[in-house]
Order: C-alpha cells, then sequence, then structure tokens
C-alpha cells in the first residue's frame, strides 16, 4: 500500500505542476544533429546491449554465452569491466562486421529497478556538467560514468583497440541505466579524448540533462538514436514538465518510438521516427 501510495503521490505532483504554470516550452537548439536511423543496425546492437546482462562473465568474455552468436558472432571482447562495489558492468570489443569498436553497458539489476525507478521521480540530483555554464545533469547518472573504475576501463580497452585495427568508427549502446552511461560516454570520447565517428544508439534510456545540456550534447554527438517502447517508464524519468522549461529534464534527439497498432489478433509494430526536439509530443512523451 505504501508503494502504491508514492506512485499516486508522484502522479498528483506533475499533474499540479503541470496545471500551475503558462511559461512556454523550452526548444534546444542543435545545428549538427545528423543522425539517420538505421533498422538493421539496432537490430544488432541490441544483442550487444541484452548479452552484457549476461552472468556468466567467462561465456561473455569468450563470446559463447547464449545471446553471443547470430547477428554478433564473430565479435572479439578487448576488456569486460565488473564494477562490484557499484553494482556495474560493461565490455568493450571489436566487430569486424561492423568495423567498430562496441561499447556495451549494463542496465539496472531487475531486483533494484523499482526502487530506482522511485528514486527517480523524487531524487532529482542535479551537478554542473564541466565546461558548459548551465548544463546541468543528474549526479548518480554522471557518477556511475566518471566517478567508478567502469570509465578508466573503458577507456583504456577503446585505446588498445584502436591501436589493433586503426581509427575505426566506435559505436556506444546500453539499456535504461546503461543508456544514460553510454550516452555521457559517447560525450566523453568525443569531448575528452577526441574520438572521431563516434555514435550512440540506445534502448529505453532515461532523461540525463536539462535543455542546455542537451544542446550541448548534440551538437557533439549528433550520430544519436534513442530507442523507446510504448509500454516502458522508464524514458519518462525524470519527469519533463513542458511549463517549467528551465528546470526540466530534457531528452536529446532522435528518439525512434516503437509502438503497436491493431486489434485483436492484428497487431502490427510501427517504428516512428520522432522530430528533432528530442521531446516531441506525438511520440514516448
Amino acid at each position: 500500500m505504501e508503494r502504491n501510495g508514492s506512485w499516486l503521490r508522484a502522479v498528483v505532483v506533475l499533474t499540479c505542476l503541470v496545471a500551475a504554470s503558462g511559461a512556454r516550452e523550452l526548444r534546444v537548439r542543435s545545428k549538427a544533429h545528423k543522425a539517420v536511423y538505421n533498422h538493421t543496425l539496432a537490430t544488432i546492437l541490441v544483442e550487444y546491449a541484452s548479452a552484457v546482462y549476461m552472468s556468466d562473465l567467462t561465456e561473455l568474455f569468450s563470446w559463447t554465452c547464449p545471446r553471443c552468436d547470430g547477428k554478433t558472432k564473430g565479435f572479439e571482447v578487448i576488456e569486460l569491466i565488473v564494477d562490484v562495489q557499484h553494482c556495474l558492468q560493461a565490455y568493450v570489443g571489436v566487430a569486424k562486421d561492423l568495423n567498430a569498436v562496441v561499447i556495451a553497458f549494463r542496465g539496472t539489476q531487475e531486483h533494484s529497478i523499482q526502487n530506482w525507478v522511485e528514486d527517480l521521480y523524487w531524487k532529482q540530483h542535479d551537478i554542473n556538467y564541466p565546461g558548459m555554464p548551465g548544463a546541468m545533469v543528474h549526479r548518480g547518472f554522471y557518477y556511475a560514468y566518471h566517478n567508478t573504475t567502469i570509465r578508466p576501463g573503458i577507456l583504456d580497452a577503446v585505446v588498445r583497440a584502436k591501436d589493433l585495427n586503426g581509427e575505426i568508427n566506435v559505436m556506444v549502446t546500453g539499456h535504461s541505466m546503461g543508456g544514460a552511461m553510454a550516452s555521457f560516454c559517447g560525450l566523453d570520447l568525443v569531448v575528452n579524448h577526441e574520438a572521431r565517428n563516434v555514435q550512440v544508439l540506445t534502448f529505453g534510456q532515461p532523461r540525463i540533462g536539462n535543455a542546455v545540456f542537451v544542446s550541448y550534447y548534440s551538437d557533439r554527438v549528433p550520430n544519436t538514436i534513442r530507442i523507446t517502447n510504448g509500454h516502458d517508464i522508464v524514458p519518462h524519468l525524470p519527469p519533463y514538465y513542458s511549463r517549467f522549461p528551465q528546470k526540466t529534464y530534457h531528452h536529446f534527439p532522435r528518439e525512434v518510438w516503437l509502438y503497436n497498432i491493431g486489434f485483436g489478433s492484428l497487431v502490427y509494430q510501427v517504428e516512428k521516427v520522432c522530430d528533432i526536439s528530442g521531446e516531441d509530443p506525438s511520440c514516448s512523451r
């Protein structure tokens, strides 16, 4: 009953905040956005984003796990990074067929997802993103990537992968919280390590910063796609308040929204490529 009550309070607060203000919605400014959705690539990267959840680390490192076949066959893991203290996991490897380094981040473990979702409603701890005045990001997501053993492990592995394979593309992916970490990683590689041809494609990721941050991110990592599902609550968190443009969290573009249409047994899945605002009202938002 107490948990249900907390969800009800969240809905009530959201409704009141939206109704209480008449401010205009803030539009994200981005001159560089160029992401083009590739369905085939998405079906490949979702396999990498799923494989990182495997608990048998030996099978994962040797790429012999149940999901380590089919569209990802032949993938070579360079490094598997596990931060036991913070319950984080990621890997870096080379996909010859994609001619790319692939970085995948694990999302929130199933046993903690309920508490994590409730924290996103009530504990929106903001910090300033370094080097960008006015850009605010979620402290928890930022620290998960920047202040744990994950980041140095990732960066070292990317350097080794490029030493072995030359200046190849980098593709970063992850699901849920893993998507949030993937976004910070893509930005880090471009801004702090002068990486070129970085592509970020995430699945069901939450919002990670305000509109100023989103404009900054979109200009530097324009080749970014967020795939959302019609029944997933995580992309709606932290909440988006269109009437409070200076305070609200904001998604960066470009979103691809998956949803079903039809009646009875006649159901079809639609992939809708949304506008470049990041908060297309006709999509998941």
